[in-house]
């Protein structure tokens, strides 16, 4: 029975790891978690700054690493590189936990303790969800839920991720060359290993901003487009390019007038992808 026990994840296996930038005081953590002080939980924070602003924590429970580097897929690697917690949670400078988060995410891992990653729920802050999502929990995401997936919604068990060899792809996120789609690369990459990714329609956190996608051009959104399903779809990313064209003009995102300069766009994304591709060989 005691084995048995051992097995399963508690609350205190938890460590929040949040990507922010030039901060000097931790005043930040306050609004970020509203129903109990920052202290109580464990966090590993990756501040990316410069040397004359250094970010320091007295408490035990918050560890800082200041970085001197630029983009967000470097600062999530670092921050998985550094992590002490089984269970990972996902975070960024700007959200605001719900009460009873992690107790959430640890009662899912517990029925799901192979998965590799879960996904929860994220709403706005007037109470609607930031998007659609399955009414009902996934044992296993498809391509599609992979390319619809926000890195606030993602929770990482450590040791799988660690076996996996799975980074983030430090050519996409923000202050990469292309500046989004770093967690579904993550995402596809864990699922071409075969590994567990699980979605849960229980809300964990409260997004206050809009997301850097959607501060994107339509332009901007289909070069990174172009490099992106290059990355994760090699020579079928014109297919899956045309899919996504189908959805836009679907829900009225795009007009058909607009589609033969998309594609051009997002080729160019795909010839940079490439050109990057053959420097790194």
């Amino acid at each position: 029975m005691k084995n048995k026990l051992d097995n399963f994840f508690k609350e205190s296996d938890i460590e929040i790891l949040i990507s922010t930038m030039n901060q000097n005081s931790l005043d930040f953590l306050v609004p970020m978690f509203p129903y109990s002080h920052f202290s109580s939980f464990s966090i590993l924070i990756i501040n990316q700054t410069q040397k004359e602003k250094i970010l320091t924590s007295d408490y035990f429970n918050v560890r800082v690493i200041n970085s001197f580097e630029k983009g967000l897929a470097k600062s999530r690697n670092l921050a998985l590189e550094n992590a002490l917690g089984k269970i990972l949670v996902i975070a960024d400078d700007d959200v605001v936990y719900k009460e009873g988060f992690a107790i959430k995410i640890i009662d899912v891992y517990n029925k799901f303790p192979k998965a590799a990653v879960i996904n929860f729920e994220a709403e706005n802050l007037d109470g609607s969800l930031i998007k659609k999502y399955p009414s009902d929990s996934k044992a296993n995401l498809n391509i599609f839920d992979v390319l619809n997936s926000s890195s606030i919604e993602m929770t990482l068990n450590k040791k799988i991720i660690n076996e996996s060899k799975v980074s983030f792809d430090e050519n996409f996120g923000l202050g990469a060359v292309f500046e989004m789609g770093e967690e579904a690369i993550f995402l596809s990459d864990l699922k071409a290993k075969q590994k567990q990714l699980v979605f849960e329609p229980q809300i964990i956190v409260i997004h206050k901003n809009q997301t850097s996608s959607e501060k994107k051009s339509i332009d901007d959104k289909y070069y990174i487009q172009g490099a992106l399903f290059s990355r994760i779809f090699k020579k079928k990313y014109l297919f899956w390019l045309y899919v996504k064209l189908f959805f836009d003009l679907k829900q009225n995102n795009i007009k058909f007038k607009n589609v033969k300069r998309l594609v051009a766009i997002a080729k160019k994304g795909h010839i940079k992808f490439e050109q990057i591709q053959h420097e790194n060989e």
